[in-house]
């Protein structure tokens, strides 16, 4: 029969191989998950049921159509993407998901998202409204000083008394726009010399991409 003290001992050396485990775990990241049209909102809801946490960046917008009163929907600011964060393990799991086409990466490897950026615009969209814009790569840029969204840079645009910075994913050539005031902006030179961090992840456009299958 166990005594206390050797329980003690085994009971311990649980606790150790627990951590040990635990601390063996691969870092989650984000990654982007190419979907079917109109899909986002369906994969995301089956990838939450596979324990795979989502983000779905959206906007509010009305719809309009004949002999029918007008609508509102939550539509993707991003069509066609959904953020996942996964570790490798979990690859195969989000592309067996229905909807999902493929992680978008390049020479057999997913392109890792930084965390700072999907973080700004989760917690920045609570208190901004953003907007799809045209895709614009090319203006006076500037940076973002103050706020949850504080870091991220984008291109300046006047419309009548309001000011605007387009925020855009360069890869797959989509923009939204968020509202500014002046005094929450700081310019950032445009220079060829400097490595300007601009808010845009290592995603390619669907066409022209190296999608990866799963193993």
């Amino acid at each position: 029969m166990p005594t206390e003290d050797g329980e003690a001992v085994f009971k311990t050396y649980q606790e150790r191989l627990t951590t040990r485990d635990e601390s063996f775990q691969p870092e989650l990241k984000w990654f982007a998950a190419y979907t079917a049209t109109h899909h986002e909102k369906r994969v995301m809801e089956q990838l939450a049921g596979r324990c795979v946490e989502t983000y779905l960046p959206s906007y509010r917008a009305d719809r309009h159509w004949r002999k029918r009163p007008a609508i509102k929907l939550d539509l993707p600011l991003f069509p066609n993407y959904v953020f996942v964060h996964m570790r490798n393990a979990q690859r195969s799991t989000v592309l067996g998901t229905p909807g999902v086409y493929s992680i978008v990466g390049a020479d057999a490897k997913p392109w890792e998202l930084p965390e700072w950026e999907i973080d700004a615009l989760r917690t920045g969209l609570l208190e901004r409204t953003a907007l799809p814009h045209p895709y614009l790569a090319a203006g006076d840029r500037a940076r973002i000083v103050s706020g949850l969204m504080a870091g991220l840079e984008g291109v300046i645009v006047r419309q009548k008394n309001n000011l605007r910075l387009v925020l855009s994913l360069d890869q797959i050539m989509q923009s939204i726009a968020i509202e500014v005031a002046p005094e929450e902006l700081e310019p950032v030179p445009n220079s060829a010399s400097q490595l300007v961090r601009t808010f845009s992840w290592s995603v390619r456009k669907a066409e022209s991409a190296v999608w990866l299958a799963a193993d």
